[in-house]
Protein backbone atom coordinates (compact mmCIF):
# COMPACT_ATOMS: atom_id res chain seq x y z
CA UNK A 1 0.00 0.00 0.00
CA UNK A 2 1.48 3.35 -0.93
CA UNK A 3 2.28 5.37 2.57
CA UNK A 4 0.60 8.43 3.50
CA UNK A 5 3.29 10.42 2.73
CA UNK A 6 3.96 9.66 -0.58
CA UNK A 7 0.56 10.35 -0.90
CA UNK A 8 0.74 14.03 0.16
CA UNK A 9 4.00 14.63 -1.23
CA UNK A 10 3.02 13.11 -4.82
CA UNK A 11 -0.74 13.06 -5.08
CA UNK A 12 -1.97 10.99 -7.87
CA UNK A 13 -5.30 10.00 -8.75
CA UNK A 14 -5.79 6.23 -7.68
CA UNK A 15 -7.85 4.01 -9.04
CA UNK A 16 -11.03 2.97 -6.98
CA UNK A 17 -10.32 -1.16 -6.38
CA UNK A 18 -14.12 -3.15 -6.40
CA UNK A 19 -15.43 -3.70 -3.42
CA UNK A 20 -13.40 -1.14 -1.68
CA UNK A 21 -15.37 2.24 -2.16
CA UNK A 22 -15.02 3.05 1.43
CA UNK A 23 -11.34 2.90 1.34
CA UNK A 24 -10.79 5.57 -0.76
CA UNK A 25 -8.37 8.36 -0.28
CA UNK A 26 -9.15 11.54 -1.55
CA UNK A 27 -6.38 13.52 -3.65
CA UNK A 28 -5.25 16.53 -1.05
CA UNK A 29 -2.15 19.00 -1.39
CA UNK A 30 -0.23 20.22 1.12
CA UNK A 31 2.50 22.60 1.48
CA UNK A 32 5.91 21.78 3.13
CA UNK A 33 5.39 24.82 5.65
CA UNK A 34 3.02 22.47 7.39
CA UNK A 35 6.12 19.98 7.86
CA UNK A 36 8.48 22.50 8.89
CA UNK A 37 5.79 24.25 11.44
CA UNK A 38 4.63 21.20 13.14
CA UNK A 39 6.75 17.65 14.42
CA UNK A 40 6.06 15.04 12.44
CA UNK A 41 5.44 12.42 15.49
CA UNK A 42 2.51 14.55 16.67
CA UNK A 43 1.14 15.56 12.85
CA UNK A 44 1.93 12.79 10.51
CA UNK A 45 1.94 9.36 11.25
CA UNK A 46 4.61 6.57 10.31
CA UNK A 47 3.71 3.88 7.72
CA UNK A 48 2.73 1.01 9.55
CA UNK A 49 0.92 3.33 12.05
CA UNK A 50 -1.25 4.58 9.17
CA UNK A 51 -1.91 1.26 8.10
CA UNK A 52 -3.69 0.13 11.27
CA UNK A 53 -5.66 3.65 11.66
CA UNK A 54 -7.03 2.78 7.95
CA UNK A 55 -8.03 -0.78 8.69
CA UNK A 56 -9.67 0.68 12.54
CA UNK A 57 -11.51 3.17 10.12
CA UNK A 58 -13.03 0.78 7.59
CA UNK A 59 -16.35 1.53 8.03
CA UNK A 60 -15.38 5.81 7.67
CA UNK A 61 -15.82 7.86 4.44
CA UNK A 62 -13.30 10.09 3.10
CA UNK A 63 -14.98 13.01 4.10
CA UNK A 64 -15.19 12.12 7.80
CA UNK A 65 -11.42 11.41 7.38
CA UNK A 66 -10.97 15.07 5.91
CA UNK A 67 -13.07 16.26 8.53
CA UNK A 68 -10.91 14.41 11.44
CA UNK A 69 -7.95 16.03 9.89
CA UNK A 70 -9.47 19.67 9.77
CA UNK A 71 -10.54 19.39 13.21
CA UNK A 72 -6.84 18.31 14.18
CA UNK A 73 -5.07 21.10 12.35
CA UNK A 74 -7.72 23.29 13.27
CA UNK A 75 -6.98 22.81 17.15
CA UNK A 76 -3.13 22.50 16.57
CA UNK A 77 -3.46 25.89 14.85
CA UNK A 78 -5.64 27.57 17.96
CA UNK A 79 -3.35 26.40 20.41
CA UNK A 80 -0.37 27.74 18.30
CA UNK A 81 -2.12 31.08 17.93
CA UNK A 82 -2.86 31.80 21.78
CA UNK A 83 0.72 30.64 22.33
CA UNK A 84 2.08 33.35 19.86
CA UNK A 85 -0.53 35.78 21.25
CA UNK A 86 1.10 34.94 25.23
CA UNK A 87 4.43 35.61 23.68
CA UNK A 88 3.62 38.84 22.16
CA UNK A 89 1.21 40.28 25.09
CA UNK A 90 4.28 39.50 27.50
CA UNK A 91 6.71 40.89 25.95
CA UNK A 92 4.54 44.08 25.40
CA UNK A 93 4.01 43.98 28.92
CA UNK A 94 7.40 43.93 29.65
CA UNK A 95 9.23 46.60 27.60
CA UNK A 96 6.22 49.29 28.18
CA UNK A 97 5.05 48.51 31.36
CA UNK A 98 8.28 46.88 33.18
CA UNK A 99 6.83 44.01 34.30
CA UNK A 100 8.88 41.01 34.73
CA UNK A 101 7.56 37.64 33.56
CA UNK A 102 9.09 34.62 34.99
CA UNK A 103 7.97 32.79 32.10
CA UNK A 104 9.45 34.54 30.02
CA UNK A 105 12.57 32.92 27.57
CA UNK A 106 15.84 34.33 27.32
CA UNK A 107 17.20 34.40 23.90
CA UNK A 108 15.58 31.79 21.91
CA UNK A 109 17.13 28.77 23.94
CA UNK A 110 16.88 25.77 25.59
CA UNK A 111 19.13 24.51 28.29
CA UNK A 112 19.99 20.71 28.82
CA UNK A 113 18.31 20.65 32.02
CA UNK A 114 14.66 21.67 30.95
CA UNK A 115 15.59 19.25 27.59
CA UNK A 116 16.38 16.27 29.87
CA UNK A 117 13.49 17.04 32.57
CA UNK A 118 10.74 16.22 29.32
CA UNK A 119 10.33 12.94 27.87
CA UNK A 120 11.17 11.89 24.47
CA UNK A 121 7.65 12.95 23.05
CA UNK A 122 7.89 16.27 24.54
CA UNK A 123 11.29 16.52 23.00
CA UNK A 124 9.94 16.71 19.75
CA UNK A 125 7.54 18.78 20.19
CA UNK A 126 7.39 22.43 19.26
CA UNK A 127 7.34 24.46 22.61
CA UNK A 128 5.22 26.82 21.78
CA UNK A 129 2.63 24.19 21.23
CA UNK A 130 3.40 23.22 25.23
CA UNK A 131 1.81 24.02 28.16
CA UNK A 132 2.90 27.18 29.65
CA UNK A 133 3.61 25.68 33.32
CA UNK A 134 6.93 24.14 31.53
CA UNK A 135 8.47 27.50 30.73
CA UNK A 136 11.07 29.06 32.95
CA UNK A 137 13.75 31.68 32.85
CA UNK A 138 16.94 30.11 31.33
CA UNK A 139 20.25 31.04 31.10
CA UNK A 140 22.75 30.31 28.88
CA UNK A 141 25.43 27.47 29.30
CA UNK A 142 28.84 26.14 28.34
CA UNK A 143 26.73 23.04 26.92
CA UNK A 144 25.62 22.82 23.37
CA UNK A 145 22.52 25.32 22.71
CA UNK A 146 19.67 23.89 21.19
CA UNK A 147 18.02 26.94 18.97
CA UNK A 148 14.41 27.60 19.51
CA UNK A 149 12.68 29.16 16.45
CA UNK A 150 9.39 28.34 17.16
CA UNK A 151 8.42 32.03 19.01
CA UNK A 152 7.43 34.28 15.57
CA UNK A 153 8.30 38.07 17.83
CA UNK A 154 11.88 38.15 17.05
CA UNK A 155 13.19 41.17 18.58
CA UNK A 156 15.40 43.53 17.52
CA UNK A 157 18.65 44.94 19.34
CA UNK A 158 18.54 48.54 20.08
CA UNK A 159 21.74 50.00 20.74
CA UNK A 160 23.61 49.65 23.74
CA UNK A 161 21.15 46.08 25.07
CA UNK A 162 21.69 42.39 23.35
CA UNK A 163 18.94 40.72 22.46
CA UNK A 164 18.66 38.61 25.76
CA UNK A 165 19.36 41.13 27.51
CA UNK A 166 16.27 43.47 26.02
CA UNK A 167 13.83 40.88 26.74
CA UNK A 168 14.63 40.33 30.48
CA UNK A 169 15.22 43.93 31.40
CA UNK A 170 12.50 46.05 32.26
CA UNK A 171 12.14 49.35 29.65
CA UNK A 172 13.72 52.40 31.12
CA UNK A 173 12.84 55.60 29.49
CA UNK A 174 16.24 57.91 28.80
CA UNK A 175 16.26 61.25 31.44
CA UNK A 176 16.14 64.18 29.60
CA UNK A 177 17.78 66.70 30.71
CA UNK A 178 17.07 70.75 29.53
CA UNK A 179 19.64 72.19 27.59
CA UNK A 180 18.36 75.79 28.78
CA UNK A 181 18.48 77.13 31.84
CA UNK A 182 14.63 77.80 33.62
CA UNK A 183 16.16 80.83 35.61
CA UNK A 184 18.51 83.77 34.71
CA UNK A 185 19.81 86.21 37.53
CA UNK A 186 21.94 89.20 36.71
CA UNK A 187 24.90 89.58 38.95
CA UNK A 188 26.73 92.72 38.56
CA UNK A 189 30.47 93.08 39.54
CA UNK A 190 30.69 88.91 40.02
CA UNK A 191 34.45 88.82 38.87
CA UNK A 192 36.04 86.56 36.76
CA UNK A 193 38.89 85.17 39.03
CA UNK A 194 39.56 81.55 38.59
CA UNK A 195 41.02 81.66 42.50
CA UNK A 196 38.12 82.47 43.63
CA UNK A 197 35.04 80.68 45.07
CA UNK A 198 31.90 83.22 45.27
CA UNK A 199 28.23 81.15 45.29
CA UNK A 200 27.04 78.89 47.84
CA UNK A 201 23.72 77.48 48.57
CA UNK A 202 22.28 76.26 51.70
CA UNK A 203 20.61 73.69 53.51
CA UNK A 204 17.85 76.21 53.67
CA UNK A 205 17.58 77.14 50.43
CA UNK A 206 19.55 80.21 50.35
CA UNK A 207 21.80 81.47 48.01
CA UNK A 208 25.09 83.50 49.19
CA UNK A 209 26.68 85.40 46.56
CA UNK A 210 29.33 87.78 46.51
CA UNK A 211 29.49 90.71 44.23
CA UNK A 212 32.23 92.94 44.37
CA UNK A 213 32.59 94.78 48.27
CA UNK A 214 29.09 93.24 48.99
CA UNK A 215 27.48 89.81 50.25
CA UNK A 216 23.66 89.14 48.76
CA UNK A 217 21.31 86.61 49.68
CA UNK A 218 18.59 85.10 47.29
CA UNK A 219 15.72 83.31 48.55
CA UNK A 220 14.84 80.11 46.61
CA UNK A 221 11.36 80.00 47.96
CA UNK A 222 10.54 84.23 47.74
CA UNK A 223 12.53 84.75 45.01
CA UNK A 224 13.76 87.73 47.58
CA UNK A 225 17.21 89.26 47.16
CA UNK A 226 18.64 91.06 50.69
CA UNK A 227 22.04 92.61 50.86
CA UNK A 228 23.77 91.02 53.83
CA UNK A 229 26.76 94.31 54.23
CA UNK A 230 28.98 95.92 52.28
CA UNK A 231 33.27 95.99 53.28
CA UNK A 232 33.58 99.11 51.68
CA UNK A 233 35.76 100.43 49.09
CA UNK A 234 38.77 99.04 50.39
CA UNK A 235 38.24 95.67 50.48
CA UNK A 236 36.78 92.77 48.45
CA UNK A 237 34.43 89.59 48.81
CA UNK A 238 37.03 86.34 47.92
CA UNK A 239 34.81 82.90 48.69
CA UNK A 240 31.56 82.49 50.51
CA UNK A 241 30.80 79.26 52.67
CA UNK A 242 27.63 77.89 54.73
CA UNK A 243 27.94 75.61 57.47
CA UNK A 244 26.23 72.39 57.19
CA UNK A 245 23.17 73.80 58.97
CA UNK A 246 22.51 76.25 56.76
CA UNK A 247 22.40 78.98 59.53
CA UNK A 248 26.04 80.60 59.99
CA UNK A 249 27.61 82.10 56.74
CA UNK A 250 31.78 82.55 56.22
CA UNK A 251 33.18 85.14 54.06
CA UNK A 252 36.64 85.55 53.23
CA UNK A 253 38.08 88.84 52.04
CA UNK A 254 40.80 89.91 50.03
CA UNK A 255 42.58 91.60 53.09
CA UNK A 256 42.79 88.36 54.79
CA UNK A 257 39.91 88.48 57.19
CA UNK A 258 37.41 85.56 57.79
CA UNK A 259 34.57 87.11 59.32
CA UNK A 260 30.95 84.90 60.49
CA UNK A 261 27.63 85.57 60.00
CA UNK A 262 24.47 84.58 61.81
CA UNK A 263 22.14 85.38 58.50
CA UNK A 264 18.45 84.71 60.50
CA UNK A 265 19.77 87.75 62.94
CA UNK A 266 21.64 89.48 60.37
CA UNK A 267 24.88 89.55 62.83
CA UNK A 268 28.09 89.68 62.65
CA UNK A 269 29.59 86.75 65.31
CA UNK A 270 32.92 86.31 64.76
CA UNK A 271 36.33 87.97 63.26
CA UNK A 272 39.38 85.98 62.75
CA UNK A 273 42.44 87.15 61.72
CA UNK A 274 45.95 84.91 60.60
CA UNK A 275 46.08 84.77 56.98
CA UNK A 276 48.77 87.40 55.21
CA UNK A 277 46.57 87.08 51.40
CA UNK A 278 43.02 86.55 50.38
CA UNK A 279 40.82 84.23 51.31
CA UNK A 280 40.02 82.17 48.28
CA UNK A 281 38.63 79.03 50.05
CA UNK A 282 36.37 78.00 52.74
CA UNK A 283 35.39 74.39 53.98
CA UNK A 284 33.20 73.60 56.77
CA UNK A 285 33.76 70.55 59.54
CA UNK A 286 30.88 69.88 61.93
CA UNK A 287 33.52 71.19 64.90
CA UNK A 288 35.51 73.94 63.11
CA UNK A 289 35.89 75.51 59.86
CA UNK A 290 39.15 75.68 57.69
CA UNK A 291 40.30 78.39 55.00
CA UNK A 292 43.03 78.42 52.34
CA UNK A 293 44.66 81.01 51.92
CA UNK A 294 47.08 82.98 49.09
CA UNK A 295 49.57 82.84 51.90
CA UNK A 296 50.16 78.75 51.07
CA UNK A 297 48.35 78.06 54.24
CA UNK A 298 45.54 76.54 55.36
CA UNK A 299 44.31 77.53 59.24
CA UNK A 300 41.66 74.96 61.03
CA UNK A 301 39.46 77.73 63.51
CA UNK A 302 37.45 76.68 66.29
CA UNK A 303 34.41 79.18 66.63
CA UNK A 304 34.16 78.01 70.64
CA UNK A 305 37.46 79.18 71.30
CA UNK A 306 38.99 82.55 71.39
CA UNK A 307 41.81 81.95 69.32
CA UNK A 308 41.97 82.86 65.51
CA UNK A 309 43.20 79.39 64.77
CA UNK A 310 43.78 75.90 65.82
CA UNK A 311 46.29 74.74 63.61
CA UNK A 312 48.29 75.59 60.94
CA UNK A 313 48.78 73.41 57.62
CA UNK A 314 51.59 73.82 55.90
CA UNK A 315 52.47 72.03 52.48
CA UNK A 316 51.40 73.96 49.16
CA UNK A 317 54.17 76.48 47.33
CA UNK A 318 51.48 78.31 46.17
CA UNK A 319 47.99 79.81 46.44
CA UNK A 320 45.32 77.46 47.98
CA UNK A 321 42.57 77.45 45.97
CA UNK A 322 40.58 74.41 46.44
CA UNK A 323 39.39 73.26 49.57
CA UNK A 324 36.87 70.04 50.87
CA UNK A 325 36.29 68.10 53.65
CA UNK A 326 35.20 64.54 53.30
CA UNK A 327 31.73 63.29 53.86
CA UNK A 328 32.53 61.79 57.09
CA UNK A 329 34.84 64.92 57.90
CA UNK A 330 37.98 62.88 58.42
CA UNK A 331 40.07 63.84 55.21
CA UNK A 332 40.50 67.51 54.04
CA UNK A 333 41.49 67.91 49.95
CA UNK A 334 43.51 70.79 48.94
CA UNK A 335 44.02 72.25 45.72
CA UNK A 336 47.04 74.42 45.07
CA UNK A 337 48.37 77.11 42.70
CA UNK A 338 51.19 74.41 42.47
CA UNK A 339 49.39 71.74 40.62
CA UNK A 340 49.26 70.30 43.54
CA UNK A 341 46.51 67.71 45.42
CA UNK A 342 47.10 67.40 49.36
CA UNK A 343 45.18 64.94 51.69
CA UNK A 344 45.39 65.24 55.02
CA UNK A 345 43.85 63.60 57.95
CA UNK A 346 41.86 64.96 60.63
CA UNK A 347 44.05 63.99 63.13
CA UNK A 348 47.81 65.09 62.03
CA UNK A 349 48.27 68.73 60.83
CA UNK A 350 51.60 68.53 60.91
CA UNK A 351 51.84 66.90 57.47
CA UNK A 352 49.47 65.33 54.40
CA UNK A 353 49.05 61.93 54.21
CA UNK A 354 49.71 62.09 50.56
CA UNK A 355 51.03 64.77 48.28
CA UNK A 356 49.88 63.67 44.30
CA UNK A 357 51.73 65.58 41.73
CA UNK A 358 49.42 63.99 38.74
CA UNK A 359 48.08 67.38 37.32
CA UNK A 360 49.93 70.02 35.22
CA UNK A 361 47.97 73.02 36.35
CA UNK A 362 46.55 74.93 39.24
CA UNK A 363 43.67 72.45 41.11
CA UNK A 364 40.70 74.24 42.24
CA UNK A 365 38.04 71.45 41.32
CA UNK A 366 37.67 69.26 44.13
CA UNK A 367 34.68 66.65 45.22
CA UNK A 368 34.18 64.20 47.39
CA UNK A 369 31.58 61.39 46.08
CA UNK A 370 28.38 60.80 48.89
CA UNK A 371 27.67 57.19 47.31
CA UNK A 372 31.66 55.65 47.24
CA UNK A 373 33.97 56.49 50.74
CA UNK A 374 37.09 57.46 50.11
CA UNK A 375 36.15 58.36 46.09
CA UNK A 376 37.61 61.71 45.53
CA UNK A 377 37.53 63.48 42.30
CA UNK A 378 39.98 66.27 41.15
CA UNK A 379 40.36 68.75 38.29
CA UNK A 380 43.34 70.49 36.35
CA UNK A 381 43.50 74.01 35.24
CA UNK A 382 44.04 74.92 31.28
CA UNK A 383 47.13 73.14 30.69
CA UNK A 384 46.21 69.84 32.14
CA UNK A 385 41.83 69.62 31.60
CA UNK A 386 41.77 66.45 33.11
CA UNK A 387 39.53 64.89 35.77
CA UNK A 388 41.52 62.35 37.78
CA UNK A 389 40.12 59.58 40.36
CA UNK A 390 41.74 58.75 43.63
CA UNK A 391 41.11 56.70 46.09
CA UNK A 392 41.69 58.11 49.46
CA UNK A 393 41.48 55.01 51.65
CA UNK A 394 44.70 53.46 50.07
CA UNK A 395 45.51 56.57 48.81
CA UNK A 396 46.51 55.56 45.10
CA UNK A 397 45.18 57.31 41.94
CA UNK A 398 42.40 55.65 39.78
CA UNK A 399 41.71 56.66 36.85
CA UNK A 400 41.93 60.04 34.50
CA UNK A 401 39.97 61.50 31.79
CA UNK A 402 40.89 64.17 29.10
CA UNK A 403 38.15 66.76 28.96
CA UNK A 404 39.78 69.44 26.43
CA UNK A 405 38.83 72.44 28.50
CA UNK A 406 40.30 74.13 31.53
CA UNK A 407 38.22 72.16 34.92
CA UNK A 408 36.80 74.85 37.05
CA UNK A 409 34.45 73.07 39.29
CA UNK A 410 33.30 69.29 40.19
CA UNK A 411 29.91 68.22 41.86
CA UNK A 412 28.63 65.11 42.74
CA UNK A 413 25.23 64.17 42.26
CA UNK A 414 23.30 63.31 46.18
CA UNK A 415 20.56 61.62 44.29
CA UNK A 416 21.92 59.82 41.65
CA UNK A 417 25.89 58.45 40.83
CA UNK A 418 26.90 61.52 38.47
CA UNK A 419 29.58 64.21 38.28
CA UNK A 420 28.57 67.62 37.23
CA UNK A 421 32.01 69.50 35.69
CA UNK A 422 32.34 73.46 34.72
CA UNK A 423 34.43 74.29 32.07
CA UNK A 424 36.46 77.56 31.09
CA UNK A 425 39.09 77.77 28.20
CA UNK A 426 37.83 77.69 25.62
CA UNK A 427 34.33 76.05 25.57
CA UNK A 428 32.67 77.29 29.01
CA UNK A 429 30.39 74.26 29.54
CA UNK A 430 28.76 72.19 31.84
CA UNK A 431 28.86 68.77 31.40
CA UNK A 432 27.25 65.58 33.55
CA UNK A 433 28.70 62.48 33.25
CA UNK A 434 27.59 58.95 34.46
CA UNK A 435 30.05 57.65 36.73
CA UNK A 436 32.28 55.11 36.57
CA UNK A 437 31.83 54.93 33.02
CA UNK A 438 32.54 58.57 32.47
CA UNK A 439 29.16 58.70 29.25
CA UNK A 440 28.56 62.16 29.16
CA UNK A 441 24.87 62.84 29.32
CA UNK A 442 24.34 66.40 28.85
CA UNK A 443 26.77 69.73 27.52
CA UNK A 444 25.04 72.53 28.61
CA UNK A 445 25.83 76.06 26.81
CA UNK A 446 24.94 79.40 27.73
CA UNK A 447 27.94 81.26 29.66
CA UNK A 448 30.03 83.37 27.29
CA UNK A 449 32.35 83.57 30.31
CA UNK A 450 34.68 80.52 32.29
CA UNK A 451 31.85 78.58 34.46
CA UNK A 452 33.68 79.17 37.86
CA UNK A 453 30.92 79.03 39.99
CA UNK A 454 29.07 76.01 41.12
CA UNK A 455 26.67 75.20 43.87
CA UNK A 456 23.16 72.74 43.99
CA UNK A 457 20.00 73.15 45.86
CA UNK A 458 19.26 71.33 48.80
CA UNK A 459 17.20 68.72 47.10
CA UNK A 460 20.04 67.65 44.76
CA UNK A 461 18.30 68.38 41.66
CA UNK A 462 18.89 71.96 40.79
CA UNK A 463 22.34 73.53 39.62
CA UNK A 464 23.47 77.16 39.29
CA UNK A 465 26.25 78.17 37.95
CA UNK A 466 27.75 81.12 37.56
CA UNK A 467 30.23 83.04 35.36
CA UNK A 468 32.02 86.26 34.39
CA UNK A 469 29.41 87.47 31.98
CA UNK A 470 28.05 88.42 35.60
CA UNK A 471 24.65 86.28 35.11
CA UNK A 472 23.77 83.49 37.15
CA UNK A 473 21.60 80.50 35.56
CA UNK A 474 19.87 77.76 36.97
CA UNK A 475 19.66 74.08 35.23
CA UNK A 476 17.42 71.35 36.42
CA UNK A 477 19.95 68.07 35.90
CA UNK A 478 19.03 65.76 38.81
CA UNK A 479 16.02 63.46 39.03
CA UNK A 480 14.38 63.74 43.07
CA UNK A 481 16.16 61.08 45.23
CA UNK A 482 14.98 57.42 45.43
CA UNK A 483 13.63 57.50 48.90
CA UNK A 484 14.57 54.64 50.99
CA UNK A 485 11.61 52.46 52.36
CA UNK A 486 12.93 51.54 56.10
CA UNK A 487 12.23 47.62 57.27
CA UNK A 488 9.63 47.13 59.33
CA UNK A 489 10.36 46.13 63.04
CA UNK A 490 8.77 43.96 65.61
CA UNK A 491 10.12 45.70 68.42
CA UNK A 492 8.95 49.42 67.38
CA UNK A 493 6.15 49.47 64.74
CA UNK A 494 5.74 52.60 62.85
CA UNK A 495 2.53 54.52 63.41
CA UNK A 496 0.96 52.82 60.37
CA UNK A 497 1.00 49.44 61.98
CA UNK A 498 -0.69 50.63 65.55
CA UNK A 499 -4.12 49.30 65.54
Amino acid sequence: MTSIIQLYQNPVKTPQPQGCGDRFISQRTCSKEMFNNYDTKSEIFSQSSQINLLDKLGSHTSQQIEENNENQLSQANSMQADENQRMYTTLLQNQVLGIQNPHLIQGGYLNDEFMDSVGSIEKSIPLSLAPPSSYNVLRFNQKERKPFESCPYKVAPFAGFEEDQLLTAPYKQQRKIPKVPFKVLDAPALQDDFYLNLVDWSSSNILAVGLGSCVYLWSAQSSKVTKLYDLGQNDSVTSVQWSNRGNLLAVGTNSGQLQVWDTQKTKQIKTLTGHEGRIGTVAWNSRFLSSGSRDKCILHRDLRTKHNFEAKLQGHKQEVCGLKWSYDEQQLASGGNDNKLLIWSLHNSTSPQAKFANHIAAVKAIAWSPHQHGLLASGGGTADRCIRFWNTLTLSPLSSLETGSQVCNLLFSKNVNELVSTHGYSQNQIIVWKYPTMKKLATLTGHTFRVLYLSCSPDGQTLVTGAGDETLRFWNVFPPKKESKSPISSIIPSRMDLR
